[in-house]
């Protein structure tokens, strides 16, 4: 088959990379620029969803992403409710995907931007990720299928949208006092204490933030453009193998290519590019190998069977999709899991005396590996008793 290509694929991928950069310049997380896993685990932070204090933040970039794609829908006439697909088993498999992405530490987006850096774990990444990608064309060319989904009222269509405003505006209505605790625990006043109703970090990557300005427009751009190109990291990959097709892995490529050049002239992501496995130039990443292998094969796999990575969930979203809206509330469920319980992965500590250390999965999440053999268990489970039966 001829791939017929789009040249708005590879200017969405291009704007990714380059906000990816611009919000490293401006305070994001470096090495971490645009995360939609990090970013959903963030705001599962701020309210209170789970109590890791080094990530609690509203992140506007996912309010921005889900809006763009609203208004570009909207602006197109491609706006259109529907729901009633497969509700629990989406909810389900949103979570499984963030609990992955979050022993990896990162979305498959961020995945690419740490490839950008020369972080030679993220390709360990990228194998487990066409990996499970692969498990999961195995099955739809066998005829897996969730339910299919109806027309609803445009209200049911808003919902989240509406909901995300709203905890937005919340969050900046009670910025002022967040700030002045921010401040007063950095001073080291005594009884520093947070009034708001949401909780924010003082260290860590929820305290390293782009301008709230900044940050909206970007995501309002990127939701916009991904909306309108249909952007999607694991339809790259899903559609080579069963379509021959290479148009929406040149997304993937462009954000690759973009990230690369912005580091080599910016150093926005804090590192020079340099080829390793070592976490020393590769903030916020860890170096085991086997986890970040496991934890992006399933996100691979739950995201070919959902239809479409944790960034095409917040566009269909947008696009009045309440099934990836309900995709969305298990992704954020399943961050507050994840570090609730005690799952998700840490960053490598790095040199202490001359020695480098590694991340210890083995002392840190004892738990890790009898839970992803259950999650991988449950997402066979699912590809199988999902498979549609020939019509007699």
């Amino acid at each position: 088959m001829k791939t017929k290509i789009n040249p708005l694929i590879i200017i969405t991928g291009l704007v990714i990379g380059i906000a990816a950069v611009v919000l490293a310049l401006n305070g994001n997380p470096k090495n971490m620029g645009f995360c939609i896993a990090c970013f959903i685990r963030d705001i599962a932070g701020t309210t209170k969803l789970h109590s890791a204090a080094p990530v609690q933040y509203f992140r506007p970039e996912i309010v921005g992403i889900v809006l763009g794609s609203l208004i570009a829908a909207l602006a197109s006439g491609e706006w259109r409710a529907k729901a009633g697909s497969s509700p629990a088993l989406r909810f389900a498999l949103g979570a499984m995907v963030m609990i992955g992405a979050l022993i990896f530490l990162g979305c498959p987006l961020r995945m690419v931007i740490r490839m950008g850096g020369g972080d030679l774990n993220a390709f360990v990444g990228l194998i487990g990720f066409a990996v499970g990608i692969l498990i999961g064309v195995v099955f739809l060319k066998k005829g897996f299928g969730l339910k299919r989904n109806y027309d609803t009222t445009n209200l049911d269509g808003f919902v989240l949208p509406i909901v995300l405003v709203v905890l937005f505006v919340a969050f900046y209505l009670a910025w002022p006092v967040l700030t002045q605790y921010v401040a007063d625990v950095k001073a080291n006043v005594e009884g520093a204490k947070n009034a708001a109703p949401f909780a924010i970090s003082t260290a860590g990557p929820g305290s390293m933030h782009a301008p709230i300005i900044i940050a909206l427009i970007a995501g309002l751009i990127v939701g916009a453009l991904a909306q309108k190109s249909r952007m999607c990291m694991v339809g790259g990959i899903r559609d080579i193998v069963m379509f021959k097709n290479f148009n929406l892995i040149l997304g993937f490529v462009a954000v690759f290519v973009a990230v690369l050049v912005g580091n080599i002239i910016f150093g926005g992501q804090g590192n020079v590019v340099k080829l390793n496995f070592s976490m020393q130039s590769q903030p916020v990443a860890h170096s085991d190998g086997l986890w970040n292998f496991l934890g992006m094969m399933i996100v691979g796999w739950g995201s070919c069977l959902l239809g479409g990575c944790p960034l095409r969930q917040l566009i269909l979203t947008g696009e009045g999709n309440g099934d990836s809206a309900i995709t969305v509330l298990g992704m954020l469920v399943g961050a507050a899991f994840a570090h609730n319980f005690g799952l998700a992965g840490g960053a490598d500590p790095g040199l202490k005396e001359g020695v480098y250390t590694a991340y210890s999965f083995a002392k840190s999440n004892p738990n890790v590996p009898v839970v992803v053999v259950c999650i991988i268990i449950a997402l066979l489970v699912i590809s199988i008793t999902n498979l549609k039966s020939e019509e007699k």
